[in-house]
């Protein structure tokens, strides 16, 4: 199997609201795997979310940001009869945002199939030279204006303080794999924890997460030892 291809990445202002959260918008204090997945579709200038399902990812934190509280406006639709922002869909919350974030992505061959390039071989290519890209936009880590500040190739010395997440069914974060835009029926969680630290330059067995519909979550969900 080839090795996996490390990716660092920093996002200088980040938040990734907790799903239940609804008047106080908490942050989690890692991307869920399907926001990470979806950046990578993004680099790669890939529009359909379908196209790389199975590819297989890892996670870990190499900062401890810092966290701040601001008030912004957000939609909601209340009344259909007024507009996207307009009257009462919108009014003013609380978020919680994450300042300098950094983190380590690792990718590998994964379980797509019928792809003829997987998102390992994709990912590759843009990082070995950016141009094969086709894609459009800033990049950015979940809402748009989380904008990625760097990404380059994981070197071992970006990994002193890392913190690898882990699939874990005591783990105190629920991070969704696979979302449902539409409803939360359909949508893939798995049960994480974030270790003290990294042992070695790779993650361990247990970091790998693969992506993948809640109805393939059983078979696919990331095995070792509890």
């Amino acid at each position: 199997m080839a090795a996996p291809i490390g990716i660092y990445l920093s996002v200088p202002v980040a938040g990734f609201r907790v799903p239940h959260a609804r008047e106080y918008f908490e942050t989690l204090p890692v991307p869920p795997p399907s926001t990470v997945y979806g950046m990578l579709l993004s680099l790669v200038g890939e529009e359909n979310r379908c196209r790389h399902r199975g590819a297989e990812l890892a996670i870990a934190i190499l900062s401890q940001p810092a966290l701040s509280v601001v008030l912004r406006t957000t939609w909601r639709i209340k009344d259909k009869k007024q507009g996207p922002g307009m009257g009462s869909n919108r009014r003013p919350d609380f978020q919680e945002l994450l300042s300098g974030l950094r983190l380590a992505i690792w990718l590998r061959p994964g379980q797509e199939a019928g792809e003829t390039s997987s998102l390992f071989q994709r990912v590759g290519d843009v990082l070995a030279n950016p141009a094969v890209s086709r894609r459009f936009g800033a990049l950015a880590l979940g809402e748009s204006t989380h904008l990625v500040d760097e990404l380059r190739r994981l070197r071992p010395d970006d990994l002193t303080n890392a913190r690898p997440l882990l699939a874990d069914p005591d783990g105190d974060l629920s991070l969704t794999i696979w979302p449902n835009h539409v409803g939360s029926k359909g949508t893939a969680w798995g049960q994480y924890r974030l270790a003290e630290s990294l042992l070695g330059v790779e993650p361990p067995e247990r970091s790998w997460i693969t992506i993948c519909r809640a109805e393939q979550a059983g078979s696919l969900f990331p095995k070792g030892v509890p």
